[in-house]
């Protein structure tokens, strides 16, 4: 049975990736322009980036006062609730810039430092992704009704399709690289998509196989990694047992987690 907190984090995880989902996809302007960067001059932030968050935070301040709030454009609130919500506006701003579809809005609940719901819509797919702690993962999309998630039975690892990201950083992303070349032999192929809340969710959805990335924030991954794993995948950072972390993230059907977490750290990542 479903915690009823839980449950109601997770109808506002929803409302609020909706929402926001609706007005990055409805309000974009033609002439959209980047507002500010981070860790690069490509690691950009547009002004809808800045206006999905403000909308996000104000709705759960308005319903939830005392939460605590992370935002990956700056929104930080400790709170005293006990409830911490992770929040990326925006996963995927550079395919939102060129106007890629994806992209996504991803919007986690965590209590005393345990993600326990979680929401990722990604409006140019029509698709939105959910999942609470301990009640599976579940999507919305162009089939009828919710359809429960269940990642893919796990193969050999040289039959795996295998996601992965780069880093906006030249050098960081020039070892990735060397990386994705020496384990493209060894396993069916390579997607790179640009989105870690999507690629967490294909790996939830039976789409991929596994995915693995480095240098990942707490937004970037709260909610899709609860995803995956109520969905059956196993996420873990460089060891295992471990949390996923920005020194890296791996998710995967449990059969190809751990020779794929072998390689990559044989690799060096």
């Amino acid at each position: 049975m479903t915690d009823p907190l839980h449950a109601e984090l997770l109808e506002l995880a929803r409302e609020a990736a909706r929402r926001a989902g609706e007005l990055l996809r409805d309000g974009r302007p033609a002439d959209l322009a980047v507002a500010a960067t981070k860790s690069s001059a490509v690691d950009v932030v547009t002004e809808m980036d800045l206006a999905a968050e403000k909308l996000i935070t104000g709705l759960i301040a308005e319903r939830r006062p005392d939460d605590g709030v992370l935002g990956e454009e700056g929104a930080s609130t400790a709170g005293s609730s006990g409830v911490r919500w992770v929040v990326d506006p925006l996963d995927g701003t550079v395919n939102y810039l060129y106007g890629l579809p994806t992209w996504a809005v991803s919007v986690a609940a965590e209590q005393d430092g345990v993600a326990v719901a979680g929401a990722v819509f990604a409006p140019m797919r029509g698709e939105e992704y959910h999942a609470v702690l301990g009640g599976g993962a579940w999507a919305t999309g162009a089939w009828e009704g919710e359809r429960r998630l269940a990642c893919r039975p796990s193969p050999p690892l040289d039959q795996a399709l295998v996601s992965t990201g780069f880093n906006y950083v030249a050098e960081v992303r020039e070892e990735q690289a060397e990386i994705a070349r020496r384990l493209i032999p060894l396993v069916r192929d390579i997607r790179r998509g640009g989105s870690a809340a999507i690629d967490l969710c294909d790996v939830a959805a039976g789409r991929l196989d596994g995915y693995y990335e480095r240098g990942l924030h707490p937004w970037d991954v709260a909610a899709g990694a609860l995803i995956a794993r109520e969905a059956g995948a196993v996420t873990t950072g460089r060891h295992p047992d471990s949390s996923p972390t920005s020194a890296l993230t791996v998710a995967a059907s449990p059969g190809v987690l751990e020779p794929l977490l072998g390689l990559l750290r044989k690799f060096g990542a």
